[in-house]
């Protein structure tokens, strides 16, 4: 499973319409993708899935939709030493049954039925996998969360060595870090990994951190034991992770209710020559965050995007996307 940060041949995005829960702020979500798109059509080709009049001005692919969460009802890609192509088509069931995902679950074969991805079919429908729920270092390296992937309704009965087994079978993988802590609130997905903790080069790892602020955040103590678990990581060559702490966005609610939304900066997409970052009008911690993943990827464009519109569903920028190599 290659590293994010390897040339992509397209990123898909699975738009919003009427039918799906985006439906009260249509046209407010429908300028965050717009933003989204246009930056990734500037470096390479985007796939846009939607319903049959979905999308106006952009070439897509017709397929009926629940969501639009792609990273998560999308292909996994592995790439063997000679550049082919396996499209390894896991079950996406609604983050463990929360929500109904059957026409999101037939995505993936629509893609492949029309050519718009090309590679070798791999059916692994009766194993429930999320792509935001794993992080590949492109070296054998799998990081995930034990919230998440032993959560109820995913792969029950099977036990965390059975479930390590399976990904290090299917992914091609030597080794699986799990990471214990971290869950953010307002995260209907069990605690993805990429909310929480991104692998980038040079074996560093970029982290959300606890809030430091002289009145602790609710997440605070989440996130230091998260940290202080990052701390005993190792490479394969025995040495420390290279950590770079992103700032943690102050709490924001859904239309001042009290439900948090899961606002993160670790919810990054890595494209070809630049990174796209999930802002939250919060400019001194937006600015702090672009920094600290401009030091992550220092060759690459680093672009923030406003992404108020997409927590507003419980998720953000990566969350909407899938990259194909």
């Amino acid at each position: 499973m290659p590293a994010e940060w390897e040339q992509q041949s397209a990123v898909q995005l699975t738009w919003p319409h009427a039918g799906t829960d985006w439906a009260p702020i249509l046209d407010e979500v429908r300028t965050t993708y717009y933003n989204i798109a246009n930056e990734i059509r500037q470096r390479e080709r985007l796939i846009i899935v939607a319903p049959e009049g979905g999308v106006t001005d952009l070439q897509y692919v017709a397929c009926p939709t629940n969501d639009t969460w792609a990273r998560d009802h999308g292909f996994i890609t592995l790439v063997d030493n000679d550049g082919h192509r396996r499209l390894l088509d896991f079950q996406f069931n609604g983050w463990g049954e929360k929500f109904p995902a059957d026409l999101d679950n037939a995505i993936n074969r629509r893609l492949y039925e029309t050519g718009t991805i090309e590679g070798d079919y791999i059916d692994h429908l009766d194993f429930v996998l999320e792509g935001g729920s794993i992080e590949s270092d492109g070296q054998g390296t799998i990081f995930t969360t034990s919230c998440c992937l032993l959560a109820p309704h995913r792969n029950q009965p099977l036990t965390k060595d059975q479930i390590e087994e399976q990904l290090k079978k299917y992914l091609c993988a030597d080794r699986i870090l799990w990471i214990d802590y971290g869950h953010l609130l307002g995260d209907d997905t069990d605690g993805h990994i990429d909310t929480l903790v991104r692998i980038c080069p040079d074996d560093t790892l970029v982290y959300v951190g606890s809030s430091r602020a002289a009145v602790p955040d609710e997440q605070d103590l989440e996130l230091i034991k998260m940290e202080e678990q990052l701390r005993t990581f190792r490479t394969t060559s025995g040495k420390p992770y290279r950590l770079l702490r992103l700032p943690l966005p102050r709490p924001i609610y859904d239309n001042g209710q009290s439900e948090r939304l899961p606002a993160t900066y670790a919810n990054f997409l890595v494209i070809n020559e630049a990174v796209l970052v999930p802002t939250y009008n919060q400019p001194d911690l937006d600015n702090e965050a672009l920094d600290i993943i401009g030091q992550a990827f220092p060759d690459r464009t680093i672009i923030g995007i406003d992404c108020r519109s997409l927590i507003k569903q419980h998720g953000s920028l990566h969350c909407c996307t899938m990259q194909y190599y």
